[in-house]
């Protein structure tokens, strides 16, 4: 197919598709003459997954390009696509910020970490003194519970890890951990209406 056809089956533009190519997030199409190029449903697939991991994946071009370069080439380690993959949504911290407090709770909690990740643990850290510094009390046990629930999320995520082919098994950690996020954010949300709602419109309810 020609671009105009790659852009109507795909319901993206040609001037985004023509940046996406130059921006190296989409391969090249077969070159049928000095300007002209022919595309195929490798590229329908790469556009699909462009626009998810720039859009509810909310990522840069930089830092999508950078996935979609592991997604074709797969590092030989599985473990390592975790650091790939949250290494793409991790945001920068202050490199002074003191991780005690964080390094604290995952001993706690006994989490195997990666010793060469400060990115994430940095993540919590600076997470937790976002808590402190809005002088907000979590309730008692709240982190603990927090943590339960991430590890038994978790243990079913890698359990469900494609094991057929090194490219299918970074596409699931990569994509899974880019495009997931925002959906357990919005289901979090969701459950907190639907608890509030079910609490308080009983006690209303009830004084009825």
């Amino acid at each position: 197919m020609r671009i105009s056809q790659l852009a109507a089956t795909t319901d993206v533009p040609v001037a985004t598709i023509k940046f996406y190519l130059r921006e190296h997030l989409l391969h090249e199409g077969v070159l049928t003459s000095p300007t002209q190029a022919q595309y195929d449903e490798s590229h329908v697939r790469r556009l699909q997954l462009v626009r998810a991991l720039l859009g509810p994946g909310g990522l840069t071009v930089a830092a999508a390009r950078d996935l979609l370069q592991h997604i074709d080439h797969p590092p030989e380690s599985q473990h390592d696509l975790l650091g790939i993959a949250h290494h793409a949504v991790h945001r920068p911290v202050p490199e002074d910020l003191d991780l005690g407090a964080a390094e604290k709770l995952i001993r706690r909690w006994d989490w195997q970490i990666d010793e060469r990740d400060r990115d994430t643990p940095a993540a919590l850290a600076d997470a937790l003194r976002g808590i402190a510094n809005a002088d907000f009390t979590l309730p008692e046990g709240a982190l603990d519970r927090y943590a339960r629930v991430m590890a038994e999320a978790a243990e079913a995520e890698i359990a469900d890890l494609p094991t057929e082919s090194a490219e299918a098994a970074v596409r699931y950690v990569v994509l899974g951990t880019v495009l997931v996020e925002p959906l357990l954010l919005a289901l979090r949300r969701l459950a907190q209406q639907d608890a509030s709602s079910r609490r308080f419109a009983s006690a209303e309810e009830a004084a009825d």
